[in-house]
């Protein structure tokens, strides 16, 4: 097992370097920011998001991935600053078998290769918290180890901090868009993302969850090679997403099928949001199935969640301004008047758009989000911030960050299905008492704490 102590002593001088590092590149980034808008550029340019995009990308870590966050919810940032962060790739170049080595001791001890019967030193993939590598277990099971990089929670902590000084821009530029909720939501999952215990746990749930749906594979934690800084799970074959595109319609229909029980059965059932539909967290069998391969972004919502979004759909369906009402409270938003109603409508009118009618369509037909060019979106959104702020509530967040993820999946599929009924059968039934009876003994037999 890992010494608590063994890559975290210099936590403090890793730190100290850490906002250095950081600062010293917002620092570059505000004095050019600062002189575009002196010459009557804006401050949510993409200059400015190219400048801290590159400043980012140069460091591996968990703001990166706060960046690409803030880069797929809508309406934080305008388009052309969104797609700047947008663009910072997961993948980063992998730490070499000398650092490999000293890491997998420190985790599983010095006689660590003898609990493999092989163990590749060359990453498969490598990413901003950590890097994967393939092996082959005693019991002849191939085998996913995720290692996480030395001193990650001085780089988190570190990160959040300047995380601020990037939010607090945005809310200069856009009084009217609260983002402090948001922070707060993005700080703490982050940092539950590097707790590979509670990514095991998480993953088991999804197992539960999601079990007898065939088309979905979630991978098997080994927790006798597993600590909380490795994270050993069997492996499952599949391609990339992105070379699943060009499948005939009917395979790419039944892919969108799979993805879409993957993200929604666990929301609408049991209360629990996978928060990051990246593309790269999946990958596609030759059957057409799906693997999940991540779970370091999980929220368990309270059952209420659930319920105010199934409420949500029906206000909108029956033109019910009460019942959206009651829905956005029951979501979290607090202080809901008329004006926050008919503000959140729209975008709500736009993300439940392909539900909405009883019809094979794509995601991206007729009033849907997803219709729309990003520079109209954000026209749109500008004008709905005349009046009072709104300030999204954290579990706006990740279910706001999942929509758009899967959205765009769906998207890059061209899947043409029947929403309205898919939905429909989904929520055919629900009882919010039911899906608290559901969280609790999935989370029982997950041994979620």
């Amino acid at each position: 097992m890992s010494d608590e102590n063994d890559e975290e002593a210099s936590t403090l001088i890793g730190r100290v370097k850490r906002y250095s590092g950081v600062t010293t590149g917002l620092a570059g980034v505000a004095v050019r920011g600062a002189g575009r808008w002196l010459g009557g550029r804006g401050v949510m340019g993409a200059d400015n998001a190219r400048d801290i995009a590159r400043m980012l990308g140069s460091l591996r870590g968990p703001l990166m991935k706060v960046a690409q966050v803030a880069g797929t919810l809508p309406d934080v940032f305008p388009p052309e600053f969104a797609a700047e962060l947008a663009k910072l790739q997961s993948d980063a170049p992998e730490m070499g078998a000398a650092f490999v080595r000293r890491r997998m001791a420190a985790e599983l001890g010095r006689d660590w290769q003898a609990k493999f019967k092989s163990f590749d030193l060359k990453a498969a993939h490598a990413a901003s918290l950590g890097q994967v590598h393939r092996a082959l277990g005693h019991d002849g099971r191939v085998l996913a180890c995720k290692l996480q990089y030395p001193d990650m929670q001085s780089a988190v902590e570190a990160d959040l901090a300047q995380l601020k000084t990037i939010l607090a821009l945005q809310r200069a530029a856009e009084r009217k868009f609260d983002t402090r909720e948001i922070a707060e939501e993005a700080a703490e999952r982050v940092r539950e993302e590097l707790d590979y215990v509670r990514e095991a746990a998480h993953m088991r749930l999804f197992r539960v969850m999601l079990q007898g749906h065939a088309r979905i594979a979630v991978p098997e934690p080994v927790e006798a090679l597993s600590t909380r800084r490795l994270l050993t799970m069997t492996w499952l074959e599949g391609v990339p997403f992105r070379a699943a595109l060009t499948r005939p319609q009917d395979e790419r229909d039944a892919i969108a099928r799979a993805l879409y029980d993957a993200w929604w059965v666990p929301l609408y059932r049991f209360g629990v949001v996978h928060g990051d539909a990246h593309l790269g967290n999946y990958t596609v069998r030759g059957d057409g199935g799906i693997n999940l391969l991540d779970f370091g972004c999980v929220r368990i919502f309270p059952p209420r969640v659930a319920q105010a979004l199934v409420d949500l759909y029906r206000a909108l369906v029956a033109g019910d301004e009460a019942l959206a009402a009651k829905a956005y409270a029951g979501w979290g938003f607090g202080d809901v008047t008329p004006d926050l109603v008919a503000k959140m409508n729209v975008w709500s009118r736009l993300v439940f758009g392909p539900l909405l009618e009883d019809r094979a369509r794509t995601v991206a037909g007729d009033g849907s989000l997803f219709a729309e060019g990003p520079q109209q979106i954000w026209a749109l959104k500008q004008r709905l911030r005349e009046g009072s702020t709104v300030r999204p509530p954290r579990e706006f967040v990740f279910i706001a960050r999942a929509i758009v993820g899967i959205g765009a999946a769906m998207v890059h599929l061209d899947a043409k299905l029947n929403w309205h009924r898919m939905f429909e059968n989904l929520i055919d039934g629900f009882d919010v008492n039911s899906v608290a009876e559901r969280q609790a003994r999935a989370l029982k037999a997950a041994a979620v704490t």
